[in-house]
């Protein structure tokens, strides 16, 4: 049923959607001191640390190109300590899981196949670096689980193609060198060398470069 079959169905014929943007994961933890610490080893950003009143502390970190931050503290849950699982979206399985651990922190080898279960997965990363095919994890200091997982193409419907954008230099970098091997393909088959990007044989390169990067993020065909 589409949203607009849904509203017609509900008689709220003039109400739209609205956009639902997560903001925050509240986990729980043990140690308090001891998990700031350790999300201050992960170099993720450091947006509060507050105690308002007496038994609540609020400490709220964001991942690097986040959208979503997380929260922990004292007061917050009820939740026992470990039990939150998380994803996290990479665009190169690889740069990360390296960066994870000369940070100090106890990554798992990566995998490819599913997540779940355990018995699935395939060991080092997707042999043809299929979107979606690639993971690793690693646990805060009480158990919480953040799966590490390389996504480059979206699959169809999974992002607004009308608000397409990278929130790192890095993801960014990765795309323009993804688009610069798809042209490659593409001025083969048009019988062009690919000498420079500014190449008098295909003046339309940035708009080719445009079109296949939107596309690949929000899983629309990509040109050819």
């Amino acid at each position: 049923m589409s949203a607009t079959e849904a509203q017609e169905a509900s008689g709220n014929v003039g109400v739209g959607q609205v956009d639902l943007k997560l903001e925050n994961d509240v986990i729980p933890v043990s140690d308090v001191d001891r998990s700031k610490q350790f999300y201050e080893r992960l170099d993720w950003r450091l947006d509060d640390d507050v105690a308002p009143m007496d038994g609540l502390r609020i400490v709220q970190f964001t991942p690097p190109g986040s959208g979503t931050s997380i929260t922990f503290g004292l007061g917050l849950t009820a939740a026992a300590p470990g039990a939150a699982q998380a994803v996290l979206v990479v665009s190169d399985i690889e740069s990360a899981h390296a960066e994870l651990a000369a940070r100090g922190i106890e990554v798992s080898d990566i995998w490819h196949g599913p997540p779940f279960p355990v018995e699935a997965r395939q060991p080092g990363p997707d042999p043809e670096r299929a979107s979606y095919g690639s993971f690793c994890y690693f646990t805060d200091p009480d158990g919480n689980t953040y799966i590490v997982q390389e996504v480059t193409t979206r699959q169809p419907g999974r992002m607004n193609a009308a608000e397409t954008g990278y929130v790192s230099t890095a993801d960014l970098e990765g795309a323009l060198r993804r688009a610069e091997a798809a042209h490659r393909e593409h001025e083969k088959q048009a019988g062009g060398p690919h000498l420079l990007h500014r190449s008098r044989h295909d003046e339309g390169w940035p708009a080719w470069y445009a079109s296949y990067m939107v596309a690949e993020q929000a899983g629309t065909d990509l040109p050819s």
